[in-house]
């Protein structure tokens, strides 16, 4: 642990350094972003979560490389920070870690969201940075009552820090009904920052939500998830009506990752209902939570790899239409590609813990998905160019197509036990 502690230090120095440097020379920003992932994911004690953080990291440094900003280099930094950030809460079991890490993922989108050619889209900025804050505020508030209840159990605490953490997740990601800011700042902000904040800023706050709620589970908890299946459920359905509904491609995008939020929510549904209590003492059914997490992780990858397609995509205005099918029959999840597992995963999750009901609703949302998702690939797809914007769909799409390259994907399950001994979510 010490080991991999010192190495993700090198990785931020030598990340600090360049982006110091890229004032001067812009690449130099990229260059050491690159070495510092490398270093990073050397360190990361969980291989296949670790090469899918690594994967969608390059891939949007090199998606900035199609924009010109203020902070040309300082850029690449901010991704490298964030990339970082998400491979290290795999390697903590450290209650404070794991908020820095959230901490340390969500700052740097403040100032990504901003970056466009021509000079910084302050007006979006103000929006998205007031409605982060109060995320993160309720976050972390939430987090620490659920910590001190788990020393000094009080159920009235305990049941206010789990509803102020899931409210704090909910705005951070976009979960309905709390997800006004994404359909405005998705639309009105430039394609490239967007593309990261949908991908790589989503993964972190769902892990740090997850590995909180098992640390701090007890008797109460499986009677008050009901509170978050109800989110999930209004999430899906207002972002899938909303995107059926949506003509400009952005918004369209934004919806659709209101409805995979909910789709992602569900399985933290699953994981403190793992918890039960026989004879006075806590145990937890490990094969439940390896289940969950990695439905949750592939939907979040799958969600990732589409998003960052897509919104290249309307930045290079299209691209190679078969690529784009193949990302949006992943978001609907057909077989076998990676957004179907995902959500398998966590339909048998929920069907294990008795949310039937949910699992209806995952599959009627799903169904509704699919016209939006045909538009939308049909509307982006042109003839084949050799440009950055393919090259990018190219790459997110070999992403999508690992759970088709190696099946069955019992590996995946593998890593999934790892990364949850590792971050102490499961004895």
């Amino acid at each position: 642990m010490e080991l991999a502690m010192a190495m993700m230090l090198l990785a931020l120095a030598i990340l600090t350094l360049g982006s110091v440097g890229s004032f001067k020379y812009r690449q130099l920003g990229f260059y050491a972003a690159i070495v510092a992932l490398i270093i990073g994911l050397t360190a990361c004690r969980s291989f296949y979560y670790g090469a899918f953080i690594f994967a969608i990291g390059i891939i949007n440094l090199v998606s900035l490389i199609g924009i010109k900003s203020e902070i040309e280099g300082v850029d690449y930094g901010l991704v490298g920070l964030m990339a970082l950030a998400t491979m290290y809460i795999a390697n903590t079991s450290d209650f404070a870690l794991v908020l820095a890490a959230l901490v340390l993922v969500s700052v740097p989108t403040y100032i990504l969201v901003m970056i466009r050619e021509g000079g910084a889209n302050v007006e979006v900025g103000i929006k998205y940075i007031t409605f982060m804050v109060f995320a993160t505020v309720l976050f972390l508030i939430g987090a620490i009552i659920l910590a001190y209840t788990k020393n000094s159990f009080d159920g009235v605490l305990y049941i206010l820090g789990y509803v102020m953490l899931i409210l704090g997740l909910s705005l951070e990601v976009g979960v309905a009904p709390l997800h006004e800011w994404v359909p405005d700042v998705f639309t009105s902000a430039d394609p490239i920052p967007v593309s990261i904040i949908a991908s790589l800023a989503k993964i972190v706050p769902f892990i740090a939500a997850l590995w909180i709620l098992i640390y701090t589970a007890n008797s109460i908890t499986a009677s008050i998830t009901i509170f978050t299946a109800v989110l999930a459920a209004i999430s899906m359905f207002t972002g899938n009506i909303g995107a059926l509904t949506s003509k400009e491609h952005a918004r369209v995008l934004a919806y659709s990752t209101v409805a995979n939020m909910g789709y992602v929510l569900a399985c933290v549904v699953v994981v403190p209902v793992v918890v039960v209590i026989e004879h006075g003492l806590t145990i937890i059914k490990p094969e439940f939570i390896y289940l969950a997490l990695a439905g949750g992780l592939l939907m979040l990858f799958a969600n990732a790899a589409g998003k960052i397609g897509f919104f290249n995509a309307i930045k290079g205005e299209g691209a190679y239409s078969p690529l784009m099918y193949i990302l949006a029959f992943s978001f609907i999840g057909v077989p076998p590609l990676m957004g179907f597992w995902g959500k398998l995963f966590i339909l048998l999750s929920l069907v294990e813990v008795g949310y039937i009901w949910l699992v209806a609703l995952v599959v009627i949302n799903s169904a509704i998905s699919i016209p939006y998702y045909v538009r939308l690939a049909s509307e982006l797809s042109i003839d084949w160019k050799a440009n950055l914007t393919n090259f990018i769909a190219v790459a997110v799409v070999l992403i999508t197509l690992v759970t088709v390259a190696f099946l069955p994907v019992n590996w995946f399950l593998e890593g999934m036990e790892v990364l949850a001994h590792t971050m102490g979510i499961a004895i």
